[in-house]
């Protein structure tokens, strides 16, 4: 008899059809219970989440340091070479060279409130290494980015420069004709800036993700 229920086979029943499905639902469930999330609508998990958020970590830490050397070089070179020296010419009286330090804010603006501006600057640093955790866009990797290094420039000579510690005055040389002078953390400060506004105009979070108004 068994033999025969071998060759044959046993009939499909509607019990055993439950019960085989009540195994798949708990294979499933224990597929589950391992820890990783289901994966999301565009097929990816969180495992593979993971690492493109340390690749935009990753951008964000390397523009920033590209700003800031850039930066510091370049101040390096203003004071050695330029400070207490005639201005010099790069595109006749459009744009010249010309060593100024400012206690101020960006482009010369509130030179009584360089505590202040001191302060704000290693609290954008601050919340910049928060925003890090969560960041998973390329481009608000890029903007960060150039505020990280901007800031960090800015709020180094604010340091380490006379008059004193957070009080000191932060090397400007870019003087277009008609407007401030400035230099390279600014415009790294007010490029990541505009990044950022329009970053927000299109919708695109930190996180990635994209909502429309």
């Amino acid at each position: 008899m068994a033999e025969a229920e071998r060759i044959i086979g046993t009939p499909d029943t509607p019990d055993a059809d439950r019960n085989g499905q009540d195994r798949d639902i708990e294979d499933r469930d224990l597929r589950g219970r391992d820890g990783r999330e289901p994966a999301g609508a565009d097929g990816t998990t969180e495992e593979a989440e993971r690492p493109r958020g340390r690749r935009r970590i990753a951008v964000l830490f390397a523009v920033a340091a590209l700003a800031y050397l850039l930066d510091l070089v370049s101040k390096m070179i203003v004071v050695a070479k330029l400070e207490h020296h005639e201005p010099v010419e790069i595109v006749g009286d459009w744009l010249r060279f010309e060593a100024i330090r400012n206690a101020g804010a960006a482009f010369g603006f509130g030179e009584a409130f360089t505590v202040i501006f001191t302060v704000i600057a290693a609290a954008v640093i601050v919340v910049i290494f928060r925003l890090a955790r969560k960041l998973y866009s390329l481009p608000w990797a890029i903007a960060l980015g150039l505020l990280l290094g901007g800031a960090l420039g800015n709020l180094t000579d604010r340091i380490f420069r006379s008059p004193g510690v957070f009080e000191g005055a932060v090397v400007d040389f870019i003087a277009p004709k008609h407007f401030a002078v400035f230099n390279l953390a600014d415009s790294a400060i007010v490029c990541g800036g505009i990044l950022i506004v329009l970053l927000s105009f299109r919708g695109l979070d930190p996180d990635g993700t994209v909502h429309k108004d």
